[in-house]
């Protein structure tokens, strides 16, 4: 089979498709006939050796999928051969077919291409997870989306809309914002040319109730700003790069909050509850009430170039890896 492999943590000159044997399926594992792999921020950070997690190289990059299942092992009664599947892989999910344990493994819902189901799961869980777990985000409340062109930030707006909230997109470009409309925001701020904070406040009457920021850097303290009494400040990531440094007193005045976000780290220690989110999430997508957009398709040849692009934030939405 075709797969992509990292052969050095660095340069993503080192991620390339290579031929490797076909998986075989053990006790308990699937093989799964990759017919989309999402692309993540996170997969970039790997290759390169900047996540806290270093795999050791030669390593499969890609930590989730949608695809057939091709064989099942001794002892699988979850799935059957033909089977529409999705899942995290951890990695490996850049290739023709992938080893899953079974109970990894989720039914695609019919209201899902493969590629949707390829997207979903790392960024609506983790918008899921922030503004219906963490920050408890309620009818009504204005949000504050940073990155919002992005797979979390697009992933925000659909649940926050889901939720009955009233949602301001920000973003670096037009193209980005669109996207976010087409979602349901109802308000957008172009922050490389607007005032962020100004401009929120403006949008929502005086202020937002929660802020969701993947991005960090310059953003990170107009946004704080931006918030109103009792106001929620959800840190989920630094894609922009620099770690923000927040002065405290925004967090004291008005009695503000900052809200830690690792669902991965969540998911991981508590699979049991990290499978009830999911579970919750599909339902809502298959019932019409979350609407994740159809992703960009590349071949795998583009694995490099397309994780470059999510980490100079070029990629508008998600992109899906297709063999």
């Amino acid at each position: 089979m075709r797969a992509v492999v990292c052969r050095e943590l660095g340069s993503l000159d080192n991620v390339v498709v290579e031929e490797r044997p076909d998986p075989c399926a053990g006790p308990g594992q699937v093989v799964v006939g990759v017919r989309a792999a999402g692309v993540n921020f996170v997969d970039g950070l790997m290759c390169q050796g900047r996540y806290q997690m270093r795999p050791a190289a030669p390593y499969g990059p890609g930590g989730e999928m949608a695809g057939d299942v091709l064989s099942v092992g001794e002892g699988v009664t979850r799935v059957q051969v033909g089977e529409r599947v999705m899942a995290m892989t951890g990695f490996g999910a850049f290739a023709e077919q992938v080893l899953v344990p079974a109970g990894s493994l989720e039914p695609v819902p019919a209201e899902l291409s493969y590629g949707q189901a390829a997207s979903f799961i790392q960024s609506y869980s983790t918008a899921w997870f922030t503004l219906a777990r963490r920050a408890a985000l309620c009818e009504d409340e204005w949000l504050l989306v940073l990155g919002a062109g992005g797979g979390v930030g697009l992933a925000a707006v659909d649940v926050g809309v889901a939720l009955g909230a009233h949602v301001v997109a920000a973003a670096s470009s037009a193209e980005k914002l669109e996207r976010a409309r087409a979602l349901g925001a109802e308000a957008a701020v172009a922050y490389e040319q607007e005032d962020l904070k100004t401009r929120a406040r403006e949008l929502s009457g005086g202020g937002v109730d929660v802020v969701v920021d993947p991005v960090g850097g310059r953003h990170s303290e107009p946004a704080l700003r931006a918030t109103k009494r009792f106001g929620r400040f959800c840190v989920i990531g630094f894609a922009a790069g620099p770690i923000a440094s927040i002065p405290l007193n925004q967090v004291l005045l008005n009695n503000r909050t900052v809200v830690g976000v690792d669902w991965g780290a969540w998911a991981f220690s508590d699979p049991g509850a990290s499978r009830e989110l999911l579970a919750e999430i599909l339902d809502m997508a298959a019932n019409g009430r979350l609407h994740p957009a159809e992703p960009t398709a590349r071949p795998l040849e583009d694995a490099g170039a397309v994780m470059a692009g999510l980490l100079e934030r070029s990629v508008n939405g998600k992109v899906v890896l297709v063999p």
